[in-house]
């Protein structure tokens, strides 16, 4: 994938271009250091991905992200040392969301699912609507006596009106402040909800909580992690690794273990 990397601190696009020497199939194609900058180069470049710092001279990265449109606008990942534009990031329906000082492990996972909504576009194809036709397939082979508790898909604001997000189809939800981040194998979608109201609207068959703060997918799960000192956690199919909080642990390796997992 061509990348271009955006942010008006040197060190900060030192340390990007150091992290993608680990990322396999990306090259970096430029480098811009404000909004008017960026612009310029994403016409003339036309990367696949840009890392886009928020806070920049001239435009911000917001600023930035609201211009592009059409079918070969690029993927933008955000990078900023302030939590509180996430929701505006994820409104402009962001790839992710990265704060600094950025995680190498963690620019991976951005860029892969940068990766995998830039090739779920280019084939016509968008990977809700295929996830949709799963759960749909799966209820059809339930018997089911009284009406679902649970809900089984999420209505979630966007720039452009409203997304449908099945709940089957998220990998694991992170708190943010007043928010919660859906993050699915192909974007990341911020809802105004809180976790414990999030706990009463969905399945723990699909929302297993591992952490005041997190909840994941049981399906998801790849791998456990030992941190030590007796703390685990579970790794996710997108390569995530989620901490499991202290009062969870017994609770999420009973429920993995029912599943078959380690």
């Amino acid at each position: 994938m061509r990348v271009l990397l955006v942010d008006d601190e040197p060190l900060a696009l030192a340390r990007l271009e150091v992290g993608f020497r680990e990322i396999a199939d990306a090259r970096i194609v430029g480098f811009a250091r404000n909004g008017e900058e960026a612009i310029a180069q994403i016409g003339s470049l036309r990367p696949d991905v840009v890392i886009l710092d928020v806070k920049m001279p001239l435009r911000d990265g917001l600023e930035v992200a609201r211009t592009l449109d059409g079918d070969d606008a690029p993927e933008v990942v955000f990078v900023t040392a302030y939590e509180q534009f996430a929701p505006s990031a994820f409104e402009i329906e962001a790839a992710d969301y990265l704060l600094k000082p950025i995680r190498f492990e963690r620019l991976r996972v951005a860029v892969e699912r940068a990766r995998r909504r830039r090739a779920a576009r280019d084939a016509g194809a968008r990977i809700e609507e295929l996830e949709s036709v799963v759960d749909a397939l799966r209820a059809d082979t339930r018997v089911v006596d009284d009406p679902a508790p649970y809900e089984s898909e999420l209505w979630v604001p966007s720039l452009h009106g409203v997304v449908r997000v099945a709940t089957a189809s998220i990998v694991w939800i992170e708190a943010a402040r007043d928010y919660v981040i859906l993050h699915t194998a192909a974007r990341s979608l911020i809802l105004r909800e809180t976790m414990g109201r999030m706990q009463e609207r969905l399945d723990p068959a699909l929302a297993l909580r591992v952490h005041r703060s997190a909840f994941v997918n049981p399906a998801a799960v790849t791998g456990i992690q030992r941190l030590g000192k007796g703390q685990i956690a579970v790794v996710l199919s997108d390569g995530q690794a989620v901490t499991v909080g202290p009062n969870y642990s017994r609770r999420v390796l009973d429920a993995l273990n029912a599943r078959g997992r380690p």
